[in-house]
C-alpha cells in the first residue's frame, strides 16, 4: 500500500509565504513524476507545479516566478514553497505522485488528501 501526506497547510496574509511538504510511504520500487494540484471552491483541480524523475520541473501560468518545487528522492518526499501568496492563491493542495511498484517502467499515480491553504487579503 502506498501513501502520500501532506503537510504544511495554513493560514497566511496576502505576500506572505508557505512550504508545502508530501511524504510518499510503503511498498514502492520507485518514484516517477511528482507533482502539486490544487482545488478551489466550485472550481476543477488544477496542476499547479510538476518535477520529473530527473528533475525537470514545469509550472501553471499564474504561480510562476512565485512558487518552486524541489524533490528529495531519499526522503521520497516533494515540496512545495510558496512565497508572494495571493487571495487567489486559496484552495486545496494536493499531492501526486506516479509511483512504480515492480522495476517495469510504468507506474500508478496516487493522491494526497490535500492541505488546505488560505490566503487572506
Amino acid at each position: 500500500q502506498v501513501q502520500l501526506v501532506e503537510s504544511g497547510g495554513g493560514l497566511v496574509q496576502a505576500g506572505g509565504s508557505l512550504r508545502l511538504s508530501c511524504v510518499a510511504s510503503g511498498s514502492m520500487y520507485g518514484i516517477n513524476a511528482m507533482g502539486w494540484y490544487r482545488q478551489a471552491p466550485g472550481r476543477q483541480r488544477e496542476l499547479v507545479a510538476s518535477s520529473t524523475r530527473s528533475g525537470i520541473t514545469d509550472y501553471a501560468d499564474p504561480v510562476k516566478g512565485r512558487f518552486t518545487i524541489s524533490r528529495d528522492s531519499a526522503k521520497n518526499t516533494v515540496y512545495l514553497q510558496m512565497n508572494s501568496l495571493k487571495p487567489e492563491d486559496t484552495a486545496v493542495y494536493f499531492c501526486n505522485a506516479n509511483i512504480r511498484r515492480s522495476i517495469l517502467p510504468g507506474g500508478t499515480d496516487y493522491w494526497g488528501k490535500g492541505t488546505l491553504v488560505t490566503v487572506s487579503s
